[in-house]
């Protein structure tokens, strides 16, 4: 069955490959009809998520940001396919747009271990592909996909350019031996840790983040940058932009605790989803679970220190 479903995979990727960018994006927006408007895929969700983020928005708003998101979406899967054939090194300015790369640049190149956070937001998987192209490796924390042929042809594409992925479970080592040595690490900073993570504000509702994104800048003092990778007009073209940047090791450091740091990358992401929010996952449960003070009947469950489980290092 992995077999079989990873050969389907192929051909709907050589299938895609095969057509020209605007005949996908033709693809997607039907395609966004169909799962927005007729199927209803994920509908409650959706419709949950943007009444929490967006409570004055009319309901004819909400889902014209359902539908363009579901369009997004749909074209992305199409933008990676053609991802290894369209950009190159000698192409890509033809395709993305930097802002505010002089402190990525700066931070990479610098002798300390850095920290790249991104969210569900835009083309997230753009902005690993481009900067391993432009000569910066990076490493990411992702959860192998069950399907052992997949995950390879995955892993594949991100590691192409020099995206290096390390298996969510059993990492630890691993990470912290990447930021001693003084490399790069990017994580998505908007998946829920449910009781284990550090409770902090997202469009005004309490959500739970991974403490480990905030434990690594803390423990190993790594320069921390907010990235968002927006998409500006057709298929593929993006701008990657870095949002914010804060350095443990400057004077006024004004974030030396994990609830204080995970409020402020969380602030940024919020505001990067803001100025295109058909651009974000609606599809992702962000909110999940409870904060653990307002639970009356059972208490909440010990914490086991940052990297002493599998389930404590986030995944992009």
């Amino acid at each position: 069955m992995d077999l079989t479903s990873y050969a389907v995979l192929r051909v709907f990727v050589a299938a895609i490959q095969a057509l020209p960018l605007s005949a996908c994006e033709s693809a997607a927006r039907a395609l966004a009809w169909l799962a927005g408007d007729v199927l209803r895929l994920r509908g409650r969700l959706v419709e949950s998520n943007l009444r929490i983020a967006f409570p004055a928005a009319s309901d004819a708003q909400r889902r014209r940001i359902a539908r363009r998101m579901w369009r997004h979406l749909f074209l992305m899967v199409a933008e990676i396919a053609h991802t290894p054939r369209k950009i190159h090194r000698t192409t890509w300015r033809s395709w993305c747009t930097l802002t505010g790369e002089e402190a990525v640049v700066r931070r990479v190149l610098d002798h300390r271990p850095v920290v790249l956070i991104s969210g569900h937001f835009g083309n997230f998987e753009l902005g690993g592909y481009l900067l391993g192209l432009l000569g910066f490796p990076t490493h990411t924390v992702a959860r192998p996909i069950d399907n052992p042929f997949v995950d390879r042809f995955v892993n594949r594409f991100r590691g192409k350019t020099g995206q290096h992925i390390l298996p969510k479970q059993g990492s630890q080592a691993d990470v912290e031996r990447l930021m001693q040595r003084g490399g790069a690490l990017t994580l998505l900073g908007d998946q829920a840790a449910l009781h284990r993570g550090c409770w902090v504000d997202f469009f005004g509702k309490p959500a739970s983040n991974h403490k480990a994104i905030s434990l690594f800048t803390l423990s190993f003092s790594a320069p921390t940058l907010v990235i968002g990778v927006r998409r500006t007009g057709g298929p593929l073209e993006y701008q990657i932009a870095t949002r914010a940047v804060v350095d443990p090791l400057e004077a006024g450091f004004a974030y030396p605790t994990t609830p204080l740091l995970t409020q402020w990358f969380t602030h940024e992401l919020e505001a990067i989803i803001r100025e295109a929010p058909e651009q974000y996952w609606w599809v992702h449960n962000r909110w999940k679970g409870v904060p653990p003070q307002r639970r009356s009947s059972k208490p909440a469950a010990p914490h086991t220190a940052v990297g002493a489980t599998d389930d404590s290092v986030p995944h992009a």
